[in-house]
């Protein structure tokens, strides 16, 4: 036996015939057996046992490569590379690669390895203890999630995991491509059954997953009502008020009680809402304390006693707004005013029945007013409103309309006491140049509506414009006493003026092109209803103003239509203002948000 298990790997007598034959050509024998590892060893006769007899082919000289390098057939050079690496190097550590080595090895290889056989190989007679003894067995493995095609009945000899076996995929080579893809013995590709069509996609190998992981159940869906309710609350409060009520609230108690969250009743806009009672505002009021703003503009349903629990239940009220509540009276202020001492914001315009007695108590208890809104008031006078001016020091803003009560002593007070103020109009009402001369006093002052003021003269308008340097926005329209030297005066003064509104008034071309020659920062001009503009005074301004970008030319009888066609062309980045291309615009704007023309007669 010590010839058998010889370091050299060959016989004696085999050593005797290599010497005999040297230099010779050895004609193979096609009887004799060929083992792989090119010498005899108990492996040998284990290989020979269960290998089908193969050609001779000639043996290697001394000074050749090792025991496995005459192995020419992919799959043998595969295994030569395998036995020269150390065992823990191949030994496969998952169930698929162990099955991809064993399809890829001859079956001598794979015997000794100890790897699984592909389906339909017969097993051999006899176990090498000595060199299979310490490799792991193949695992159980699972069925593959392919339901493309219905695997082949497997074998009774066949491995006892086939389901893996019959879908791995063969793994191509350069030589069996070349060969036109015929196979011989240890092929796997000729072991697995052929493809059906080529262009049908390759079924690939399923991701491994622990057995846990297959009886696992799949993740129920994402809820909304997962999300933290500081999410949630975030969410609604991109909805108006009757999508979160009529909407939102009703899809369950959970996102019934986030509608009725304080924050979202913070800032309350009923306006035009018939249903809106007083009882209905008790209710809102009681529920949630902390309102601090609210709308009820055209709510004709709520009277003087909705709005006293309000202001009784609500004392942190900020802003308050009731536009054409004529039912309204002075009782409703009062009881804001007193209820109500932080209060910053009070527009109650057209309301028939306020007087001077609700803007008393606005003026003595309300120190922290700071915009005011009394406009189509007819009962309000000199009296109520000198009380807010030297009451309400921190006034920002005040707008009064058609007030005939309000004379110049009204705008001096204001002027006198209220240096913060930036927002003055007093159009319509019973003011002269006496009194408006006072504004010149406001450095603040960035916003002047004079619309409409009789009395009105150019050279108070211009000492305003040069005096109050942060003017940004000068409305001058229905003065017919504005000429083109006033807005001559206007465009060199006005160093921070941006809206010009000369609507009806008393000009020609040469204020539009003083306009353009003068002034580097207007960029809104409306000289609508004058009927002196000319084209050459709109084509001027276009052509010479740098910062121009609205030009009104509404109802200029003397402006072409298609020269301001010419001009939409030539000037892009200015908006032209007329009749015709107001209602270009129109249509554009309907068209894009999905209006299609009715073809039918009657429309």
């Amino acid at each position: 036996m010590g010839h058998l298990l010889s370091r050299e790997g060959t016989s004696l007598s085999a050593e005797r015939s290599r010497r005999r034959l040297r230099g010779r050509k050895v004609q193979p024998r096609s009887q004799s057996r060929s083992c792989f590892l090119r010498g005899p060893c108990m492996l040998c006769f284990i290989v020979h046992g269960a290998s089908p007899p193969a050609p001779e082919q000639p043996l290697p000289g001394r000074d050749s490569p090792p025991f496995c390098a005459a192995l020419s057939s992919p799959e043998q050079r595969a295994a030569r590379r395998l036995l020269h690496l150390s065992p823990a190097s191949w030994e496969p550590r998952r169930p698929c690669q162990r099955l991809l080595l064993s399809g890829l090895l001859p079956p001598p290889v794979r015997a000794f390895l100890g790897l699984a056989r592909p389906p339909g190989e017969p097993g051999p007679d006899m176990v090498c203890k000595r060199k299979g003894a310490g490799l792991p067995a193949c695992p159980p493995c699972k069925q593959p999630r392919c339901g493309a095609a219905a695997p082949p009945e497997p074998d009774a000899a066949a491995c006892q995991c086939p389901s893996e076996q019959q879908h791995l995929c063969s793994l191509p080579c350069v030589s069996d491509r070349a060969a036109g893809g015929s196979g011989g013995v240890g092929d796997p590709a000729a072991e697995l059954p052929p493809q059906e069509d080529s262009n049908e996609p390759d079924l690939q190998e399923p991701p491994e997953e622990s057995p846990s992981e297959c009886c696992r159940e799949p993740p129920p869906p994402p809820d909304i009502n997962q999300l933290p309710p500081s999410i949630l609350l975030k969410i609604f409060s991109n909805l108006s008020l009757n999508e979160r009520c009529l909407s939102a609230s009703l899809v369950c108690k959970y996102w019934r009680d986030l509608c009725l969250d304080f924050q979202f009743w913070k800032q309350l806009d009923l306006s035009s809402r018939q249903q809106v009672t007083d009882e209905l505002l008790e209710k809102i009021a009681s529920r949630s304390q902390n309102i601090s703003e609210i709308n009820i503009s055209d709510c004709r349903n709520v009277s003087d006693t909705g709005v006293c629990v309000l202001a009784f239940k609500c004392p942190g009220l900020l802003r308050y707004t009731a536009y054409r509540c004529k039912q309204l009276s002075d009782t409703s202020i009062i009881a804001v005013a007193s209820q109500c001492p932080l209060l910053q914001k009070v527009h109650v315009g057209n309301q028939d029945r306020l007087t001077d007695e609700g803007l008393k108590q606005l003026g003595l208890k309300c120190r922290e007013l700071k915009d005011i809104h009394f406009g189509q008031c007819y009962k309000i006078s000199d009296e109520g409103m000198i009380v807010i001016a030297k009451g309400c020091l921190k006034l920002q803003r005040i707008y009064m309309q058609e007030n005939k009560l309000v004379t110049d002593h009204s705008v001096k007070a204001f002027a006198e006491h209220c240096p913060e103020l930036q927002y003055v109009g007093f159009m319509g009402c019973s003011v002269t140049s006496k009194g408006v001369i006072h504004l010149t006093n406001l450095r603040n002052l960035s916003s002047l509506d004079l619309r409409h003021i009789t009395e009105l003269d150019n050279e108070t308008v211009m000492e305003i414009v040069k005096r109050c340097k942060n003017l940004s926005s000068l409305n001058l329209c229905l003065n017919w006493i504005i000429n083109d030297r006033c807005v001559e005066v206007i465009a060199k003064e006005g160093q921070n003026l941006k809206e010009l509104y000369l609507v009806s008034c008393k000009i020609t071309d040469y204020a539009l092109i003083a306009i353009g020659r003068y002034s580097m920062t207007i960029e809104t001009v409306d000289v609508g209803w004058c009927k002196e503009i000319t084209d050459q005074g709109a084509t001027q301004i276009a052509q010479s103003s740098k910062s121009l970008r609205y030009l009104g030319l509404m109802r200029c009888d003397k402006v072409n239509e298609a020269t301001v066609e010419q001009l939409v062309q030539q000037y892009p980045h200015i908006t032209f203002s007329t009749v015709l291309q107001d209602c270009k615009r129109t249509l554009e704007r309907a068209y894009q948000m999905g209006w299609t023309p009715s073809m039918s007669t009657a429309s």
